[in-house]
């Protein structure tokens, strides 16, 4: 048996119903994600059982899951009991083998480099990004018996982005793909931007929810989240 943990907002929400409305799932009809997941068990007689969770809450933490946010719940104040009531690395590795998390499209509005990077700022910025991203790497590090999957950043519709800010996802893109990332560690990363961008710098307007909406649609979704089960499923078990 495999427990997997899915940490998400509103972007995730989406690839996690995949094609479902989610009104729906009150009735208690699964997403694409947790179908193709009960299917893969059925036909290979396995038991990987994944779950979604909201992180961090609203309410008493914020709607924010950017860099930051996982630095100062993960990080700052790590050690075995909750922040704010959000879970720390120390609690969520003893309740589950695979973490999955990812940041909502605003991660992208990154702002300029100010020359004096500071772990503790929540301002979007490249040089913060990246001291937060190496001290979440080797606390993720500390923990060699379960295995992290990183939602690469989301994109945001040209319409509704400004071409410097782009241009700086797709640098962070960049960085964490082929600069922050580690062979044969314990952290995988699923290219979500790759998908929404295919090679560009904007996601694609055909892929939005509805016009001017930053959130995937119901049929690039649908799409995506087999995409997404895959590429768990062969982290669990690879």
């Amino acid at each position: 048996m495999a427990r997997i943990i899915f940490l998400h907002h509103s972007t995730g929400d989406n690839i996690w119903r995949g094609g479902t409305n989610r009104y729906l799932l009150r009735f208690g009809l699964k997403g694409d994600v947790q179908r193709y997941f009960d299917n893969y068990n059925a036909r290979h007689d396995t038991n990987l059982q994944i779950e979604d969770r909201l992180f961090p809450r609203n309410d008493p933490y914020g709607w924010k899951n950017y860099p930051f946010d996982y630095y100062n719940i993960w990080v700052r104040h790590a050690g075995p009991d909750l922040y704010m009531n959000e879970p720390t690395l120390e609690i969520l590795t003893k309740e589950y083998d695979v973490i999955v998390f990812k940041h909502c499209y605003p991660v992208g509005r990154i702002m300029r480099d100010t020359g004096i990077p500071d772990i503790g700022s929540e301002e979007k910025r490249l040089e913060n990004y990246k001291l937060q991203y190496n001290a979440l790497k080797k606390k993720m590090h500390s923990f060699p018996g379960t295995k992290f999957i990183l939602w690469t950043p989301p994109a945001i519709l040209e319409s509704k982005s400004k071409p410097d800010e782009a241009l700086r996802t797709q640098e962070f893109h960049n960085w964490i793909t082929n600069v922050w990332n580690e062979n044969d560690d314990n952290i995988y990363i699923w290219d979500f931007y790759n998908y929404e961008t295919r090679g560009g710098l904007y996601l694609k307007d055909e892929y939005a929810d509805a016009p001017g909406d930053n959130h995937p649609g119901r049929k690039f979704s649908k799409e995506v989240a087999p995409l997404f089960s895959k590429f768990v499923i062969d982290t669990v078990t690879s």
